[in-house]
């Protein structure tokens, strides 16, 4: 018979689907840039025509339009590296209400850019939702987290990502042109994301804060309890508790972490270069090409209404988030990161040829939307989901909100890379341009094969006692080499 604590109670799920509106924002956000493209450039076009007397060069233009897409990277760098401040100070389910405030503003910016006639707004504005989506990538799968109990933690966590692609579907679906995607109305659909934070701000007072937060960080322990009876459906809590109790007491023997001692502690330095090198996997993978310039790439194959093709892709992003949800308890992280890796390589290449011959045969574009619809599936399958919430489980609460920030910061950085260089790798490059991917996703995969353990069905303590084991055996290891040492020249003269 399952256990209680193993199952979903309502104030568990009302307080991931409510925590989960911040990653819906993140994808809306992503993927609400592409579809309009063209209806934004020509209102660039139509500014610099009304301030300077002529047209916009296409060099600028490219510059202009690359900057509006990759300046929301940046401020998601900006705002990933405040994620351990302000989820300490704060808590983890105030952090998410605060941090609603730069939604609002750069909602506001963005929507109200042509009505002031500045393309200048809508940069700013995608700054400042960059931010929050920044703070969003950190915070809502600590949140999910430190609520969920550990059977389940994988199947909530992909929630983040399921968020992320809906979000992503919405915006795409939101910018066909008979909907909000036409020249009146197109500022209107990159202010709709004022709608959802007002929705989230309303809703959160009525989540329960971390009860990690709570117990470790600020010793309510009472409280803690209260809110995990609510969460697990049971009164019998005494496991969690110990649990909490057993991590708050190894965290007070630890200094606070701080970003640099995570790369010099041997305790923290091998999960924190995992955590980086799981986050650049997601980015480097080529997926935000696809996200962000999916439409570019349909019309270059030469494939009718691709505004529709690329609406696809995001159906095929949410469906296989869904398969996700159900496969990360049963197959493990480990093992659907190396499927998904392994995959969306064999995927690049054949993408790669059908673009090239599709220069020459019409069928191979089809065969091109079949290979981006396979990329995308496979992504969903590890990829998407797993670096978000494998980082909060390789550390403990001590280091955890740092190591979130640190990681978070490398996938926004990448991301800033791929939505800037990703137009000029594709003019140079042509049809060859996701060769540069398939190399990057084979290292990601022979990394994860040799360096990422599993994490299913294993308490946040027994994976950090994984690592300070490797660190003490490493360190015994050490002395034997030096006692050896020592006794081979005592040795020498007898």
């Amino acid at each position: 018979m399952e256990s209680k604590k193993g199952r979903i109670t309502c104030s568990l799920a009302f307080a991931v689907s409510i925590a989960t509106i911040g990653s819906l924002q993140f994808g809306y956000n992503t993927g609400v840039i592409n579809a309009p493209e063209k209806i934004i450039k020509s209102f660039y076009n139509e500014t610099y025509e009304r301030r300077y007397s002529k047209f916009i060069s296409d060099g600028l233009l490219t510059s202009l339009w690359s900057l509006s897409v990759a300046i929301f990277s940046v401020g998601g760098m900006v705002g990933s590296l405040s994620v351990g401040y302000v989820a300490n100070r704060f808590g983890r389910r105030n952090s998410m209400l605060l941090v609603n405030v730069t939604a609002l503003l750069g909602g506001a910016f963005m929507a109200l850019s042509k009505l002031a006639w500045s393309p200048e707004m809508l940069i700013i504005g995608r700054f400042i939702i960059g931010v929050f989506s920044g703070f969003c990538t950190g915070l809502v799968p600590m949140y999910i987290g430190e609520l969920a109990p550990t059977r389940l933690r994988g199947a909530l966590g992909t929630l983040n990502q399921l968020g992320i692609v809906v979000g992503i579907l919405i915006a795409q679906i939101f910018g066909l042109r008979f909907i909000l995607g036409s020249e009146q109305l197109w500022p209107l659909l990159l202010g709709i994301t004022c709608l959802l934070s007002i929705i989230q701000c309303a809703l959160l007072p009525f989540c329960p804060e971390s009860p990690r937060y709570l117990l470790i960080i600020k010793g309510k322990t009472e409280e803690a309890e209260e809110i995990l009876k609510r969460l697990r459906g049971t009164h019998d809590v005494v496991s969690d508790i110990n649990e909490m109790k057993e991590e708050g007491e190894r965290m007070a023997q630890e200094k606070p972490v701080s970003f640099v001692e995570l790369f010099r502690s041997r305790q923290y330095r091998q999960p924190i270069i995992i955590s980086i090198v799981l986050q650049l996997s997601q980015q480097l993978s080529g997926i935000n090409a696809v996200f962000y310039y999916s439409t570019s790439i349909f019309e270059e194959a030469r494939i009718p209404q691709p505004v529709y093709a690329t609406i696809g892709v995001g159906i095929i992003n949410t469906v296989f988030t869904v398969v996700s949800l159900f496969l990360v308890e049963r197959a493990g992280r480990r093992t659907l990161h190396l499927i998904g890796l392994g995959g969306m390589a064999v995927c690049a290449v054949i993408m790669t040829i059908a673009l090239k011959l599709g220069e020459q045969i019409l069928g191979w574009n089809y065969v091109s939307i079949v290979a981006i619809f396979g990329f995308v599936a496979l992504f969903e399958v590890g990829p998407g989901p797993i670096p978000w919430f494998i980082v909060a489980e390789l550390f403990s609460q001590g280091p955890r909100p740092a190591a979130m920030a640190v990681s978070g910061c490398s996938n926004w950085t990448a991301n800033f890379l791929v939505g800037m260089l990703f137009p000029y790798a594709a003019i140079g490059c042509g049809p060859y341009v996701f060769l540069i991917f398939v190399v990057l996703l084979i290292i990601f995969f022979i990394f994860t094969f040799f360096k990422v353990p599993e994490t299913r069905g294993r308490t946040f303590e027994e994976i950090a006692k994984d690592f300070q084991s490797s660190k003490d055996d490493s360190k015994a290891k050490r002395d034997s080499v030096e006692l050896t040492g020592v006794k081979v020249p005592q040795s020498g003269p007898e």
